[in-house]
């Protein structure tokens, strides 16, 4: 049973992967078996990300490149390919958010956070696809949202790309499936990283955050997600173990999505 768990001989690409969320999957992939090879859209951030790497003892590989970029993106394929091997597994992890009100926000910041989030996967996922398929399969992994199903304020150019990647992984579930490639999404909830640590501060009167109240009232885990709590499922997305898994995204929120919230006393 352990083996079908197991990533030997495989190579992941992890997109945005040089800290966090990114950082956290591309160690439990390693720690299954997996070369890890990563990119990040500045040569400083790559660099970073290098020494994390190092520093946890993981020979990984970076690459700059802007996901964004179709030819970019294609010359870093042809490139890990010669370096590395066939990409076996493919994990769209690199993302960013832009929490402004719909009537404030421009097209401008709409088309950049779709671009990202949206645009990117497709575009990285069409690169490696063709070699999967010469390859005889291969899985692809899409960093999903709760704001895959769920709408809230200020978010909604990631709410509109998070709800369109679920689509696109089905779409690429239901044209690729055939050929032995699954491609399935992970759905955080809130993750506790350092980008959210402010938001879980303690306050001056020793009271949580009222972010951090709300999280905590809305989870029936009631705790914050950790970045380990989404190794195992995408270890399992990534293994043989998840071979007629197809077209899901498997939501890691700590039961947000099932649960309608406390009754106010």
């Amino acid at each position: 049973m352990n083996n079908m768990f197991r990533l030997d001989g495989k190579v992941a690409l992890v997109t945005g992967a040089s800290y966090g969320i990114g950082f956290a999957i591309a160690t439990a992939l390693y720690k299954a078996g997996a070369t890890i090879v990563f990119n990040d859209i500045k040569q400083e951030f790559v660099d970073k990300g290098l020494a994390n790497y190092k520093e946890a003892g993981i020979p990984a590989r970076g690459y700059v490149c802007d996901v964004t970029d179709e030819n970019a993106v294609n010359e870093l394929v042809a490139t890990i390919e010669k370096e590395v091997g066939v990409i076996d597994i493919l994990v769209n992890n690199a993302g960013i958010i832009k929490r402004i009100p719909m009537c404030e926000m421009s097209a401008a910041e709409f088309r950049q956070v779709i671009d990202v989030d949206l645009n990117a996967p497709f575009i990285v996922s069409k690169a490696v696809i063709p070699a999967m398929i010469k390859k005889g399969g291969g899985k692809i992994i899409n960093i999903c949202s709760m704001m895959s199903e769920l709408g809230r304020e200020t978010v909604s150019a990631y709410a509109a790309a998070k709800g369109g990647l679920k689509m696109l992984t089905r779409n690429i579930a239901s044209e690729y499936g055939e050929f032995n490639i699954q491609c399935n999404g992970i759905g955080p909830g809130y993750i506790a990283t350092p980008q959210t640590a402010p938001l879980r501060e303690i306050q001056p009167d020793g009271s949580r955050h009222p972010f951090d109240q709300f999280i905590i009232a809305k989870t029936p885990a009631a705790r914050w997600g950790e970045a380990e709590d989404l190794a195992g499922p995408a270890v399992f997305l990534a293994s043989e173990a998840s071979n007629f898994v197809n077209g899901h995204v498997l939501y890691v929120d700590g039961g947000i999505l099932a649960y309608i919230g406390k009754q106010p006393k």
